[in-house]
């Protein structure tokens, strides 16, 4: 089963999220480090949707209450497919207009940005403790070899597995989004992702982001976040592990 591509060009990226650029080359750390990091100092502004549509919401899906959202699951992978098949050209399972992997499991929390029935953004979140046949989560099985479009090397450190830590994968922000909404629809993304995985008992979100996010998101107060791997320039795109502070 194909697996994404994570590295993809800087065009392909700026597409997905326009406000993040390059930064300087940054130093390894220690995952022991990360895992005490205090909370950021500035304090986030609550989650307002009205503020950037009345009619937007935001919604976490799971299994187990997908019939309580019509079609928003399978417009939700649709809107992968658009945003990572067809926009970003990542070689991908496929299926009827919708983007699936082998992480799309019953272990899985999708968050979903939607308004008028349009999905606006989303990201999957997956427990470090999985397992599914041979699969684990993708950044723990690119380290032992399991997957091969993601180098062994993506971490400074074994990958956790923890129910204190879980994975975001397959985060976006659609194309279509005017400029104007985009960083408010971000914010509100990334809170939803961090509540969810603190309910579900996580501290930390750990995944694979361009090398700038962590200090984003710092910047904007909503995460504690931390570089956990190498700068990886790879067809011109500068990513890397990224660890997020959730809890509390």
């Amino acid at each position: 089963m194909n697996i994404q591509r994570n590295f993809v060009t800087n065009r392909r990226w700026m597409s997905i999220f326009p406000e993040l650029v390059p930064q300087e080359e940054l130093d390894p750390v220690k995952l022991e480090a990360h895992l005490k990091l205090r909370k950021p100092t500035k304090k986030a502004e609550p989650k307002t949707p009205a503020s950037i549509g009345r009619n937007l919401h935001v919604s976490t899906l799971s299994i187990s209450n997908l019939h309580n959202h019509g079609e928003l699951f399978v417009n939700f992978l649709r809107a992968r497919k658009k945003v990572f098949i067809n926009q970003a050209g990542w070689d991908l399972s496929e299926v009827d207009g919708m983007e699936f992997d082998q992480y799309d499991t019953p272990r899985a929390r999708w968050i979903v940005l939607h308004e008028f029935g349009e999905v606006l953004g989303g990201v999957r979140l997956t427990p470090t403790t999985s397992q599914c046949g041979h699969y684990s989560y993708m950044i723990r099985d690119a380290q032992l070899g399991v997957i091969d479009t993601i180098p062994a090397d993506v971490l400074f450190f074994q990958a956790p597995v923890t129910p204190s830590i879980w994975e975001a994968t397959r985060l976006f922000i659609s194309s279509d989004t005017p400029a104007a909404r985009r960083a408010d629809l971000q914010r509100l993304l990334l809170e939803e992702m961090a509540d969810t995985a603190a309910e579900m008992g996580a501290e930390h979100v750990i995944g694979i982001v361009p090398a700038v996010f962590s200090k984003w998101m710092t910047r904007l107060g909503l995460l504690s976040a931390v570089q956990v791997g190498p700068v990886m320039n790879i067809d011109g795109t500068r990513t890397q592990a990224a660890l997020m502070r959730v809890d509390g």
